[in-house]
């Protein structure tokens, strides 16, 4: 009989030789065999590169997984005799699996040879009839809503359209906010623009919702963005994929009786390494005649009462054209330049009455017509180059230069008539303001497995400049002649140093990105005219913090995040330009402002299964706010207008978006924010403190009909704005419209009723000081038709390849 011991070591090595059987597809043994191939795109015939190959066992599990090199080709060696299944997968194309037998045999080289797999795009059809693409996602630090998913792109311009994106919403002058705040950066691709700079309205107005891909709102900007605007960035993004051969879109459009005709499109083309975009657009937007009154009641010694009505109207011409080139030098190397022009002309002319009585008579009367014009232009160009790592290519240095600046006239001319003791004379006033900007920045980008690492330095030179001059009309001549005791001629310069170091890591179902950015900024006032100078030098270090966990159930997660950002005041603010176009309300910047500090605190959830879900919820706490004070001075009955660092405020916040496919053809729509805005700032002397609750809700829905039509409809409420000084009435706007493809993925013609129940807005705006009470009231068009004509054209095969970094100058008040 064998020794026992013998017996048990002979059965643990049978037991040992065959879980080594049974794993023999992913454990250490005899492993000789290769497998390998080519992967080409079946209808160009490229070779694909970083195409996704999963080597799988008969149990379906992967055994090893790889990717395609710069050839398309793919290794697997020393591999374990088996037969194996090989999964070859990218984004865009159809998955394909071959069959990949090495059983029985050792020291094999499996040759699959070209292996073609065919672009995803053949599909897209089928998809869009059996499910609705998913518009609103949540990221890390971002909220992203795809138009091309939203059928009412082919509708309304990016600004109208922008009332539907989550944390946006207009006010009844079309004026944006993010998050309930005007302070905020536009970006077009990740870089600033001129035009968005100067006139953000223009822009949008002027662009076809058609013609963008998405919209991205940072709600909680990493460090690698400038630290200021207070509420965040809104990102759109126009650049599509664009394969080899020439694409693009044209948008035709027409508004009445407010706005006028508008016209937009984009072409790209991919020849070989170069790849193009070529951008433009224009429009037309007129503004018939606007009614309008002002009620001031001042207390004190001398009370008196103010009565302005008035009517005027306007009209605003503006285009720009865009280009975009970039130069594939080889798979690792990339340069990249881009070339934007704007210009805009405007043209107003207003009749106001406006009589100043005290309890026993008529202080002061005068009838004032006014003829204003304006023009706009501006140019931004940058160079990028790229250098990326064999190592690693998703490594990545980026060299880049930019310069951009802008420049307004305005002039307008007042005549006055029907005078009682109101002795001056008419007057013109004439301001021009340019803006001019160079930056410098380096920025660096290292993938660690489950860790990212960004880091970057920046250096920006802003050079502002304002020359405003007034006139007085003789009236005997009829020539005007310029008043040396009010011309201001202004310049101010600024400097701004940074350095950011960013680091993002998953681990499992957790995402973290946190970051600091350090800041040095030198700030130099000279008024010119008046021989004297006012400097700030000020050192800024910036945290941001995001969090991010992905639960199980539902396709849901949690988002935390803080930021704290800063507000530097931009010239708009600075600028000592006295405003005189209405006599008894002066306005006028202030150059001695400080920046203003925010900390800002969000908890977010989001949910996405049929539909999607975005709730969040949030406390922004602001310090030496930079805020319009109205102050009025009981000796020359005048109320002066200009900014000042006013103090704190608290805003307590709540968005929630959703989004829900009712059926394959209806389709629903939510976004909603409420807000308890306190602040609390000085007014002449006086600490004033204003609350109140704010909110806006935009509802839509969608039905898609057969043959090509689609029917929709919108409800968007704005309640209440506050501010230190006052508040605004709510506004209720409603919009209907119907859209068909004439030629499927071609040509699309839609119509749209806006506000067809109401033709006219009333506006009032309520403002309050220590010694007065004031009311605005406007009344203006507001049931408005549009049509629109969209065409896409064109043939596309390779993607052009794009800096992944650039300059995002983000750091200037609005």
């Amino acid at each position: 009989m064998k020794n026992p011991a013998h017996v048990i070591l002979l059965l643990i090595a049978l037991i040992v030789s065959s879980l080594l059987q049974k794993q023999a597809y992913g454990q250490a043994g005899t492993r000789t065999g290769t497998i390998k191939g080519i992967v080409t795109d079946s209808v160009s015939g490229k070779k694909l590169e970083f195409m996704t190959v999963n080597l799988m066992n008969p149990q379906n599990e992967a055994v090893k997984t790889g990717y395609t090199q710069a050839d398309g080709s793919f290794l697997f060696p020393d591999l374990a005799p088996a037969a194996y299944n090989v999964v070859i997968d990218g984004v865009g194309y159809r998955r394909k699996t071959l069959m990949a037998d090495l059983s029985g045999t050792s020291g094999k080289v499996l040759e699959l040879g070209e292996i073609q797999i065919s672009p995803g795009v053949v599909a897209l059809d089928e998809v869009s009839v059996t499910a609705a693409k998913q518009i609103v996602r949540q990221e890390i630090d971002r909220i992203s809503y795809d138009l091309q998913a939203d059928p009412e792109s082919k509708v309304f311009n990016v600004l109208e359209i922008m009332r539907k994106v989550p944390y946006l919403s207009l006010d009844a002058d079309n004026n944006l906010y993010l998050k309930g705040n005007a302070d905020f950066r536009i970006l077009i691709n990740g870089r600033p623009s001129s035009m968005a700079e100067r006139n953000y309205k223009d822009l949008l107005r002027s662009m076809p919702a058609s013609s963008i891909e998405r919209i991205e709102v940072i709600t909680n900007p990493p460090a690698k963005y400038d630290a200021e605007g207070l509420a965040g960035i809104i990102n759109i993004i126009t650049s599509k994929r664009v394969d080899n051969g020439v694409g693009g879109s044209v948008n035709v459009s027409g508004r009445f009786p407010v706005g006028g005709p508008g016209t937009g499109g984009s072409v790209s083309a991919k020849l070989g390494k170069w790849g193009m975009t070529g951008t433009a657009g224009g429009s037309i937007y007129n503004t018939p005649e606007t009614r309008s009154s002002t009620e001031r009641a001042t207390v004190g010694n001398s009370p008196t009462d103010l009565l302005q009505t008035g009517s005027n109207t306007s009209g605003n011409r503006s285009g720009y054209v865009g280009y975009e080139v970039s130069y594939e030098i080889d798979s690792l190397n990339l340069i990249s330049g881009q070339l934007n022009v704007n210009g805009s002309r405007s043209t107003g002319s207003s009749q106001q009455m406006s009589v100043l009585s005290s309890p026993q008579d008529i202080l002061q009367q005068y009838r004032l017509t006014s003829n204003s014009s304006g023009t706009g232009n501006g140019m931004d160009a940058a160079l990028n180059y790229q250098k990326g790592f064999k190592a690693d290519k998703n490594r990545l240095l980026t060299f880049s230069y930019r310069f951009f600046r802008f420049g307004n006239h305005q002039q307008t001319d007042l005549g006055l008539a029907q005078r009682v003791n109101y002795p001056l004379p008419d007057y013109s006033q004439l301001n021009d303001q340019r803006f001019a900007e160079q930056t410098f920045q380096v920025d660096f980008v290292a993938p660690y497995k489950k860790l990212n690492v960004e880091a970057g330095v920046k250096v920006i030179m802003r050079d502002n400049q304002s020359d405003f001059q007034y006139n007085t009309r003789d009236a005997e001549t009829g020539s005007y002649e310029a008043d040396p005791s009010q011309r201001n001629h202004f310049a101010n310069t600024q400097d701004v140093y940074g350095a950011y170091n960013t680091y993002q890591y998953k681990f499992g179902s957790w995402g973290v990105k946190a970051g600091v950015r350090l800041e040095k900024t030198v700030m130099r006032a000279d008024f010119i005219s008046s021989v004297t100078t006012v400097e700030q030098n000020y050192f800024n270090i910036i945290p941001s913090l995001s969090v991010q966990k992905k639960l199980k159930k539902h396709n849901s997660g949690l988002t935390l995040g803080y930021s704290q950002r800063i507000q530097r005041p931009g010239i708009y603010q600075l600028n000592p330009f006295i405003d005189r176009s209405n006599p008894n309300f002066e306005r006028t910047g202030n150059p001695d402002l400080r920046p203003a500090m925010v900390n800002d605190f969000q908890l977010g959830y989001n949910r996405a299964e049929k539909g999607s879900v975005n709730f969040s919820v949030g406390a922004i706490l602001f310090t030496d706010l930079i805020f319009p004070v109205s102050v009025y001075d009981p000796v020359t009955n005048i109320n002066r207008i200009s900014y000042g660092n006013t103090g704190k405020a608290r805003l307590l916040t709540a968005h929630l978006s959703w989004n829900y496919p009712i059926s394959k053809e209806w389709d629903f729509n939510l976004n909603a924010r409420a807000a308890h805005g306190k602040v609390t700032g000085t007014v002449n002397n006086e600490v004033i403190t204003n609350r109140g609750l704010m909110s806006n809700i935009n509802v839509s829905t969608g039905y898609r009909l057969k043959k090509g039509w689609r029917a929709q409809a919108n409800l968007n409420f704005n309640g209440p704005n506050v501010n230190l000084q006052g508040s605004s009435n709510s506004v209720l706007f409603s919009s209907f419209s119907v859209s068909k493809d004439v030629v499927k993925d071609k040509l699309a013609l839609s119509v749209a009723f806006n506000n067809p129940f109401t033709r006219f807005r009333r506006n009032y705006r309520y403002t309050f000081g220590p010694d007065f009470d004031q009311t605005d009231f406007r009344r203006e068009y507001f049931r408005t038709f549009n049509i629109t004509a969209n065409y896409k054209f064109g043939k596309l095969k390779d993607g052009i390849r794009k800096n992944k970094r650039g300059i995002r100058n983000d750091d200037v008040q609005n």
